[in-house]
């Protein structure tokens, strides 16, 4: 049954079969051949997956980076992320990577920061003498930091099919994005230095308290949602909620760039983007629950633990099982998969599912610009006006730096666990 399932399962996804129809077919296909189970269980296992408390923030969320995006938060971001270390010779650089921890920050979303600093950020790199592949690697890496930083759809998602906090994952993440971007930070100023690039003019006093004025009512998003779940104030979904109406009204009424005949199609963008989502989760749901009838996550835990009991080779093996999925399909769909799966692994060997869920995310953030389906190189080349080729030639170096980020996350947890522990236990 498994082996029949897996095989139409690779096979529609060999030929380009959408990854829900992909999901949801072999599992349709298992049912009715193997089984004598009647095929509403599909539909009803479906609904199931999607019937949970706190996958409503998802759909808020993506309406706060919608109203965000729209509203002007981005280019105030950038304003302040250049206003803090434009002046450096790494500056645009710079720019780039605080930028997109800001955005990060507002939106938890890698392609929409692609879309709303890249058209910015790309075009000011080039001009400072940057190469186009390092401009357009710098861009499509960075910007995949937003799965990690707060509020992370990723996450959500994550916590939704192992039971894991998402508060916790929220708080961790901070630390961990951090952790990811140290990297890029210093090879990014070895590369301004070695190849000389213009230097910014430095900002006055007044210049900079004007950036951060502008921008405190974008700043204000973050604070909203890891204030209140900090505080108790509110859980991850009510935050979501809050912060999309909060989102809404700056743009409207603070900054006034989102007018109000936007939000109709604003809410109909949200709603396509929440259905896609949504039907994948649905679909990789009841694919989890028929591995989990044929015992898969028994056999694949025999077998891991078969080849070795130590935790950091188990969590090594972990890391490029993901590694390998993350090239062909996105963060969410392969923690939908994978998830269900390592968890009992995790248990058995000691690994706080917290910090497994940082790692997979970690995991998630990379497959995102690795070749060669990763979709932020796709965004790219729309964005950088690049061939897929030269994006791929700019990519490799980063790639370099966030496997040594990830090595860092993956064998050192206490680097960014002390901050939930601090606040849950």
């Amino acid at each position: 049954m498994v082996a029949g399932l897996f095989i139409i399962l690779f096979g529609l996804m060999a030929i380009g079969v959408p990854l829900y129809v992909c999901l949801a077919g072999s599992t349709m296909f298992t049912f009715a051949v193997f089984t004598d189970m009647p095929l509403i269980g599909v539909a009803q296992k479906m609904f199931a997956g999607v019937d949970k408390f706190s996958l409503m923030a998802i759909p808020f969320f993506i309406l706060a980076a919608n109203a965000m995006e729209r509203g002007g938060m981005a280019k105030r971001i950038v304003n302040l992320a250049n206003a803090c270390v434009g002046s450096h010779r790494s500056g645009v650089a710079l720019t780039t990577i605080v930028g997109c921890l800001f955005f990060g920050a507002l939106c938890g979303s890698a392609p929409a920061t692609i879309v709303a600093l890249g058209g910015l950020l790309y075009p000011t790199m080039v001009e400072k003498k940057y190469s186009r592949e390092f401009s357009s690697g710098l861009l499509c890496s960075t910007a995949s930091v937003a799965l990690l930083i707060p509020p992370s759809l990723t996450m959500i998602v994550y916590g939704s099919v192992t039971g894991t906090s998402v508060g916790e994952l929220f708080i961790a993440g901070f630390a961990a994005g951090i952790i990811f971007a140290i990297p890029v930070i210093i090879y990014s100023i070895i590369y301004a230095k070695k190849h000389d690039v213009v230097v910014e003019e430095r900002q006055s006093r007044q210049e900079k308290a004007k950036a951060l004025k502008e921008a405190a009512w974008a700043l204000g998003v973050p604070i909203i949602i890891i204030g209140g779940i900090y505080t108790g104030l509110f859980t991850p979904t009510e935050s979501a909620a809050v912060s999309a109406v909060y989102a809404i009204f700056v743009g409207l009424f603070i900054y006034k760039e989102l007018k109000p005949s936007e939000l109709i199609p604003l809410g109909l963008q949200t709603a396509k983007s929440t259905a896609q989502l949504m039907i994948l989760m649905a679909a990789a749901q009841v694919l989890s629950w028929i591995l989990v009838v044929g015992q898969i996550p028994q056999m694949l835990s025999s077998a891991m633990l078969g080849i070795t009991t130590n935790k950091i080779g188990i969590l090594l093996m972990m890391n490029i099982i993901m590694l390998i999925a993350g090239m062909f399909v996105d963060g969410s769909a392969f923690i939908l998969i994978l998830g269900p799966l390592f968890m009992p692994i995790a248990q058995q060997v000691g690994i706080d599912l917290v910090a497994l869920g940082i790692i997979m995310v970690t995991n998630g953030c990379i497959g995102m610009y690795t070749p060669p389906f990763g979709l932020n190189l796709f965004i790219g080349t729309n964005i950088c006006k690049s061939s897929y080729s030269e994006i791929v030639k700019g990519i490799w170096p980063f790639i370099g730096l966030s496997l040594f980020a990830l090595v860092v996350i993956t064998y050192f947890p206490q680097l960014y666990m002390w901050l939930p522990h601090l606040a849950y236990r």
